[in-house]
């Protein structure tokens, strides 16, 4: 079983993001009608949830192609939360595949209510779209062969490295690549499980993303014997669930739910059973909760404090 780095590196990231995901909502203006979002819903009693293909444990398809995972049981919540807000206690659930290059737009462009990923929230986003609270924190490190001699950034020099097209990642290689004047060539694959393939032919010496999501690929593949996660953090992404931007009433309920999760203690379970236990396709990551996830599960909980 992997050891997951329980420190994560960039106390600047740390700050973004408790200032970009702890904003509170502004005050809603207008009590009579809903939100766009949620009038829509309320309309159609239909709420459309965006998922990944192979973005285990956050969102994937079991083996009945049904698409499961950590995100999506969060926006779950979330839609339970919608119905009491619209006064629908039988709101339908939409599934809407999203890919990396996709997602932001498919939010701005309406043709899903709640993406529910693993998308990291940052500010350039953040002039696009909205995020929930802090649901994960992740880090771009590399997977190799276990062969391999790359264990650093300058290891790369003139090597071919393959990254999921719209990620930070893709953005976070370039970076790197001009930092140490590397020479890189860099490919990109519509999704994850297509850049973990170039990976495995051979057409890549190293495959950049976010390291949660490349044990999650190994051992969905049973590849601990393949390959390896190597180095050190090369960007800082922590994730939430993106919704559409500009929507008080929306910000609002996605909030309380959070909170309602957070003071009912349900976070900490709700993540054990996706990341420590073994998950419903039978392979076990054994990532423990980070001390700053841990932690910003309890800045949820409204009744911290009140028992006094």
């Amino acid at each position: 079983m992997h050891q997951f780095p329980r420190r994560l590196a960039g106390v600047g990231g740390m700050l973004l993001a408790a200032c970009l995901l702890a904003t509170p909502a502004p005050a809603q203006t207008a009590s009579e009608g809903l939100s766009p979002t949620l009038a829509n819903i309320k309309r159609t009693h239909v709420v459309r949830l965006g998922y990944r293909e192979s973005s285990p444990p956050f969102s994937f398809l079991d083996h009945s192609n049904r698409p499961i995972g950590y995100s999506l049981e969060l926006c779950e919540a979330i839609v339970e939360e919608i119905g009491i807000e619209v006064d629908d206690a039988n709101l339908k659930i939409e599934y809407v595949k999203v890919t990396s290059d996709d997602r932001i737009q498919a939010v701005v462009q309406n043709k899903i209510d709640l993406e529910c990923g693993s998308t990291t929230a940052n500010a350039e986003r953040a002039k696009q779209v909205a995020f929930s609270p802090l649901i994960f924190v992740a880090g771009t490190k590399l997977m190799v062969p276990k062969a391999s001699t790359i264990s650093a950034p300058t290891d790369l020099k003139g090597k071919t490295v393959v990254v999921t097209k719209g990620t930070t990642n893709e953005q976070a290689m370039h970076t790197i690549d001009k930092k140490f004047s590397l020479g890189l060539n860099i490919v990109t694959a519509p999704d994850h499980e297509q850049s973990y393939q170039t990976l495995v032919d051979g057409k890549a010496d190293a495959f950049a993303t976010d390291d949660i999501l490349l044990y999650g690929l190994i051992a969905r593949h049973k590849a601990q014997d393949k390959f390896k996660v190597t180095g050190e953090y090369l960007s800082y992404d922590p994730y939430g669930i993106m919704f559409r931007k500009g929507e008080p009433q929306l910000k609002a309920v996605v909030d309380r739910t959070f909170r309602k999760l957070g003071s009912g203690r349900d976070l900490v379970p709700l993540y054990n059973k996706w990341f420590v236990a073994r998950l419903p396709t039978g392979e076990r990551l054994g990532v423990s909760i980070s001390p700053q996830l841990e932690e910003a599960f309890k800045v949820l909980d409204d009744t911290q404090g009140t028992s006094n």
